[in-house]
């Protein structure tokens, strides 16, 4: 399983360790993913996705999965993202 957030795409970045006396090794920063399910009161399900914890609390900042979808551009979501935004663009069309 790739060390990818499936809602912002943040990803593993490398960097270098630097001592005091200025020695550098490599090193790699990984995000703080979470396995974490939010539930969609338009679609009535619950979604479970693998999101770093600042995406998480921007989704609840914005007042939950629904919300976000809906303020968030189609072409910065991941393909999981866009289809589920559709589907609530169609349920709150009808």
């Amino acid at each position: 399983m790739s060390r990818v957030c499936s809602l912002t795409g943040k990803k593993v970045m490398c960097g270098n360790n630097v001592s005091h006396a200025n020695n550098k090794t490599k090193r790699r920063f990984i995000p703080n993913l979470q396995n974490v399910s939010f539930l969609s009161d338009t679609l009535g399900t619950q979604v479970r996705v693998r999101l770093a914890a600042s995406a998480v609390r921007t989704v609840e900042k914005c007042g939950g999965i629904d919300n976000y979808l809906r303020n968030a551009c189609a072409c910065q979501l991941s393909p999981k993202f866009r289809k589920m935004k559709k589907m609530l663009e169609a349920k709150a069309s009808n």
